[in-house]
């Protein structure tokens, strides 16, 4: 008889391959790493050069708009109803209102705020533009720069000089400066619960003497008169000095009030009793005569169409600085790529493209 072969259990526990298993998934990584670090490193030095590029080509426009004393043309891009024919300008004025952004160049943004070195050129160019009858501008501006919105103010003015129609629409926010550049408008739409009011003028000075004091930091002034360091941070104001400041503050207020009261056709001592910087909401605005009626949008659109004298649908463009990327690749392109950046920074972050494009000024919220 031949021995009878001893059967061996079969063990139900799995076999350990984990080595194998290892290095098989640390060969893939190698594969991918090898493969998406080029195409990374591509699309890095083509995003790179195309703002390289963008801006290179901003900065040199402009050099050569100054530098030859003339302005850059400035197209109207539409926006809504028949594509020829008498037209509303859109123009905005977002963000804190100032002069400078010289040399604030972005390829993504055309400004970082409402310049009037940038709005100014843009209201002169829809009052050259002879299909545009009404220029309508949308205020979404907390204030600032006195001279940056007393000069959008008077181009505004000079419009209407010029025969064009000026409407405002006070978005989220209009207040203090942000009226100043409404008072240039002929009729005034406000968001119910915009931010408006706030008239009146302030300057800011601090005191760190006692700072100063403390960790032994000693000034040393050598001034041609008494007022000549007027705001130092390292002593108290004199009374000459507060006084002085005071009556300036005083006179640009006058000047303030004198501006709201001439366009709302209201006597100076009326606006008085609201112009003590307090702010207001668009309907307490419209009880006071700042504005003239609460609305949307759409119904600043039309009475802009209104007041041109545009019947049906109205033609309605934008007047905006054109962004550096736009100039390279052209608005659509531009766009496209803008969009899937954002949406490839949400997926990283973990939160929505609306939540990082939520860049906003205060406002009431429900929340």
């Amino acid at each position: 008889m031949e021995p009878i072969q001893q059967i061996q259990p079969v063990s139900s526990a799995p076999r350990s391959d984990g080595p194998k298993n290892r290095n098989a998934l640390w060969a893939i990584v190698g594969v991918l790493i090898g493969f998406g670090l080029p195409i990374f490193a591509c699309v890095a030095l083509t995003f790179s050069t195309l703002i390289g590029f963008s801006i290179a080509g901003a900065q040199s426009a402009s050099s050569a708009a100054t530098s030859s004393g003339r302005s850059l043309p400035l197209t109207p891009q539409y926006v809504s109803g028949p594509i020829s024919g008498p037209a509303i300008a859109m123009i905005d004025i977002n963000g804190a209102i100032s002069r400078g952004a010289g040399n604030e160049i972005s390829p993504f943004t055309a400004t970082g705020g409402a310049y009037s070195t940038q709005i100014v050129p843009l209201i002169k160019a829809a009052t050259k533009n002879a299909d545009v009858k009404t220029i309508l501008i949308r205020v979404d501006s907390p204030g600032g720069s006195v001279v940056a919105s007393d000069e959008i103010y008077k181009a505004l003015m000079d419009a209407r000089s010029a025969g064009k129609h000026v409407v405002a629409w006070m978005s989220q926010t209009a207040a203090s400066g942000g009226v100043y550049v409404s008072m240039g408008a002929e009729h005034i739409v406000a968001h119910p619960d915009t931010f408006t009011g706030s008239v009146g003028v302030i300057l800011s000075l601090t005191n760190l003497q006692e700072l100063y004091d403390y960790i032994g930091i000693k000034d040393n002034t050598i001034k041609s008169g008494k007022f000549k360091d007027i705001g130092s941070t390292s002593r108290e104001m004199t009374a000459d000095e507060r006084k002085l400041l005071q009556d300036i503050i005083d006179e640009t207020y006058e000047n303030f009030v004198t501006v709201v009261a001439d366009s709302r056709k209201l006597s100076k001592e009326e606006v008085k009793t609201w112009a003590d910087g307090r702010i207001m909401t668009g309907r307490q605005a419209l009880k006071v005569k700042l504005v003239d009626e609460l609305g949307y949008e759409q119904n600043a659109i039309n009475k802009a169409a209104t007041l041109g004298g545009i019947t049906g649908e109205p033609r309605v463009v934008i007047f905006k600085n054109q962004r550096p990327i736009d100039q390279l690749l052209g608005g659509f392109m531009s766009q496209t790529l803008e969009q899937a950046m954002t949406n490839a920074l949400a997926r990283w972050l973990g939160v929505s493209a609306e939540r990082l494009n939520d860049v906003q000024a205060p406002r009431l919220e429900f929340r």
